[in-house]
C-alpha cells in the first residue's frame, strides 16, 4: 500500500471507531433514560455495539488486505476472526450449559 492509501485507511478506521463509540454511548444513554420501559435491552444493545467495533475493524482490514491481494495479512486477519468467532461460540455454549444447570 502507498503512503496515501495507508493514511486513508487509518482515517477510515479512526472514523469507524470514533463514530461507533459515539453511537454506542448514545444507545447506552438512551437505555439509561428509558430505564423503566425496556432500558436494559437498549443498554445491552449499546454494550454489544462497543464489542462489535473492534470486530468491524478486523473485518474492514480483511477486506482491505483482500483488495490489495496481501494474502499473508489476509491469512493472519482470518485467524483473528476465527479466534473471535470461536470465543463467541464457546462463551455462548458455556452460558447455555450454566443456564441448564440451574
Amino acid at each position: 500500500m502507498t503512503r496515501t492509501e495507508d493514511h486513508r485507511l487509518e482515517s477510515m478506521l479512526a472514523g469507524l471507531l470514533r463514530y461507533g463509540t459515539w453511537l454506542a454511548s448514545a444507545v447506552i444513554g438512551a437505555g439509561l433514560v428509558m430505564e423503566n420501559l425496556s432500558g436494559t435491552r437498549v443498554v445491552a444493545s449499546g454494550v454489544a455495539l462497543f464489542i462489535a467495533l473492534p470486530v468491524l475493524r478486523v473485518v474492514t482490514m480483511l477486506v482491505v488486505f483482500m483488495w490489495h491481494r496481501d494474502y499473508r495479512l489476509v491469512a493472519v486477519t482470518t485467524v483473528v476472526l476465527v479466534t473471535i468467532l470461536a470465543g463467541v461460540v464457546i462463551g455462548l455454549c458455556m452460558s447455555d450449559s450454566r443456564a441448564l444447570a440451574h
